[in-house]
């Protein structure tokens, strides 16, 4: 590894645990919450599981717009850039996200075609995709960048390598998907087969029959109950209760993998997509990222040069830029994380920073919004919530993964 790949490693521990450390280091959360700040240090989302079709729509996302979202695996930077926005400030405190993100924007320039593009992205894989990266990419990024991605990973081997095969199956996430397959085969089931769905009724058969009865059975039931189980979801322990809503979460898991499964037809949902056939379709298959169908490469080329990534979270993005200077943010579902007085701090620079009219989304593992009863009253007052919106937001959100869909508009001064 080298100096450089080992900073930014460090700093990303020490921020990430600054975000998650609730508790005594030697307390069995503290071990948790310590465990799973590790683990994030390294590649957790190789895509982002929130629909930014949904975002772009509750944000009414348009030309001129200046937006401070969280980067995630840039899949919906990418998407809004599609509606060419004024300039879009990224953060990301996981340094293997940082690197992703400028990885991600360099492809967009330098890649020749869109063809080039998709062949890197989509999680086909093969040899030319590491020559493109060396011949084409690499030599417009930074150092810190450059130095992650030519590192070496836990098998010897060039972290670009992954791009020779399914890029999809790395990282936490793929790490999940990929047990969550082998545990489904291990009891007579294998999810891909769903694919061979024609209809929703097709699709809500093969949910009923092979999939819930899975969630019955005492090693998923048992394997749930431990938070660590869902580190791979990019889940934390202070997340994880607000997820169970009280409940079993066998029972919650399997609610969220029937909206997955039958929710929306295959053909429009290339979440589905990842989650069982393990990968994208073929663009006559069914719907991409927005960043990989070919009608939108021309704007990605026009306002890629519109984002800029930071490794540093909201709070610190936001404290310096000038009042009145942001129009949408995107929070993901990092507020979960977050202990009240965190709540207040971010909220006050989001209310201090905004412009007339800005709207700012975010979701939840539980169904409704954590905000009242927790921020400030005197900064929620200056907020309308519009339930009735979110609602619709939260039905139409085909990852499936948050309970709630959430939408904040800044009331008239």
């Amino acid at each position: 590894m080298t100096d450089a790949s080992v900073e930014i490693g460090l700093r990303g521990r020490d921020r990430l645990g600054a975000a998650i450390y609730q508790h005594r280091a030697l307390s069995r959360a503290g071990l948790s919450e310590r465990l799973f700040a590790w683990l994030f240090t390294g590649l957790v989302y190789p895509q982002i599981w929130e629909d930014p079709d949904v975002d772009m729509q509750a944000m009414r996302l348009g030309e001129g717009h200046r937006i401070v979202t969280i980067a995630s695996g840039g899949c919906n930077i990418l998407a809004y850039l599609t509606r060419s926005p004024a300039a879009i400030d990224a953060v990301d405190l996981n340094p293997a996200h940082v690197a992703l993100n400028r990885m991600k924007l360099a492809a967009v320039r330098h890649l020749p075609t869109q063809r080039d593009l998709y062949r890197f992205f989509s999680g086909e894989g093969g040899s030319q995709n590491v020559r493109a990266y060396d011949d084409m990419i690499a030599p417009h990024l930074d150092t810190a960048t450059r130095a992650y991605w030519e590192g070496r990973g836990p098998t010897g081997r060039r972290r670009i390598e992954a791009f020779n095969g399914n890029f999809y199956r790395k990282g936490l996430l793929g790490a999940f998907i990929t047990a969550g397959h082998v545990v489904a085969r291990l009891h007579g089931v294998d999810p891909r087969e769903i694919m061979e769905a024609k209809t929703l009724r097709d699709q809500r058969h093969f949910f009923e029959d092979r999939l819930r009865p899975l969630f019955d059975k005492p090693l998923i039931r048992w394997m749930t109950r431990r938070k660590e189980s869902l580190f791979g979801l990019g889940i934390p322990p202070a997340q994880y209760d607000a997820l169970r809503e009280g409940g079993e979460m066998a029972a919650v898991l399997s609610a969220r993998l029937e909206k997955l499964a039958c929710g929306f037809p295959l053909r429009r949902n290339y979440f589905a997509w990842q989650a069982f056939a393990r990968r994208y379709p073929e663009p006559q298959q069914g719907a991409l990222p927005a960043y990989l169908e070919a009608e939108n490469h021309a704007a990605l080329r026009d306002n890629v040069s519109r984002v800029t990534i930071h490794h540093a979270n909201f709070v610190e993005l936001l404290a310096r830029k000038p009042a009145g200077s942001v129009d949408r943010y995107v929070l993901l579902d990092a507020q979960d994380w977050m202990t009240d007085n965190q709540l207040d701090t971010l909220w006050s620079e989001i209310t201090r920073t905004a412009t007339p009219g800005a709207r700012v989304i975010f979701r939840t593992a539980a169904r409704e919004s954590l905000l009242p009863g927790r921020l400030r009253e005197d900064i929620l007052a200056r907020w309308r919530y519009e339930a009735e919106e979110s609602a619709t937001h939260t039905q139409n959100d085909r990852s499936a993964i948050y309970g709630g869909f959430h939408l904040y508009v800044l009331k008239d001064a």
